[in-house]
């Protein structure tokens, strides 16, 4: 019996993106990905309409608690958004192709920007519980990237994306980091920035390695976001990453870390997180 032959993934992310949009006749131009505990905020998009991530051909089911696995469409200030109620990661033994598979959808319905938002824990001594950074660079120590196999130039939403080999100087686009720094400051306080380092996972890390990942120039550290990135720089998707400061990284505090504390530190900045992203949607 010959094996039958597997749609590659633009054949696949086409057959996503095309059922997404038989169930609404909205074009989101902005995605957003909510990272571990920030998932409620989906709950902000008007209008909205669901689909599990279970319905949609080809998606990847996340099997983490605080990632609840659904699209949201609708609008929020206005301007059409697909919001991601949770994402899958490598450490639930998904290929790295699967992982990113719901971003190259998010390019493939019209999403010309991204906001990417994760649980990180805070390697830089002068954080603190609950505090929100924007991602100004990262370090991808995952063993992997999100490019590698065969270049898909059908994925490249303008011009000059889609190449073999691309930039990643400038991953976190700088007008939009600018743009949620300015709009902190508005609301009365202060979001800096930090550079985020991306592990495998699924264990935390050993104090020697958050030792080490200081020493590399490291803010932040989680198991998510770098791929994403990648694949959206590829396709030529403007980027704003922000973390969430859920939890000091190992040996920072004198304290064992559990993924409880990451849920809990994500509800009590709700409010905060909300008011920000609302702030800054309609402006990008």
């Amino acid at each position: 019996m010959t094996e039958a032959v597997q749609p590659d993934q633009y054949t696949r992310a086409t057959a996503a993106s095309e059922f997404i949009r038989s169930k609404t006749a909205l074009v989101p131009t902005l995605g957003i990905i909510l990272g571990s505990g920030l998932g409620e905020f989906a709950h902000e998009v008007d209008d909205a309409i669901a689909i599990p991530y279970a319905e949609i051909p080809h998606f990847p089911q996340s099997t983490v608690v605080g990632h609840s696995g659904k699209l949201i469409l609708g609008r929020i200030g206005g301007v059409p958004v697909a919001v991601m109620q949770g994402r899958v990661h490598a450490y639930e033994g998904y290929p790295i192709a699967d992982v990113v598979f719901p971003t190259r959808v998010l390019g493939l319905l019209g999403c010309a920007s991204l906001i990417v938002t994760n649980a990180a824990g805070g390697i830089r001594t002068s954080l603190s519980v609950g505090e929100l950074v924007a991602i100004n660079d990262h370090i991808n120590l995952t063993g992997t990237n999100a490019a590698l196999g065969p270049n898909e130039p059908r994925f490249a939403l303008t011009p000059a994306a889609g190449q073999r080999f691309f930039d990643m100087g400038t991953a976190y686009t700088p007008r939009l980091r600018a743009l949620a720094i300015e709009t902190a400051a508005a609301q009365g306080f202060t979001l800096t920035e930090g550079v985020y380092l991306a592990v495998l996972g699924p264990s935390f890390e050993t104090y020697a390695e958050i030792r080490a990942f200081r020493t590399l120039g490291a803010d932040l550290v989680g198991m998510s976001t770098v791929h994403e990135v990648i694949v959206a720089r590829h396709m030529g998707i403007e980027v704003l990453g922000l973390s969430l400061v859920t939890n000091m990284a190992a040996g920072v505090l004198d304290q064992p870390l559990d993924h409880e504390e990451v849920l809990e530190a994500g509800r009590k900045s709700a409010t905060q997180f909300t008011a920000l992203l609302k702030a800054i949607i309609p402006k990008i």
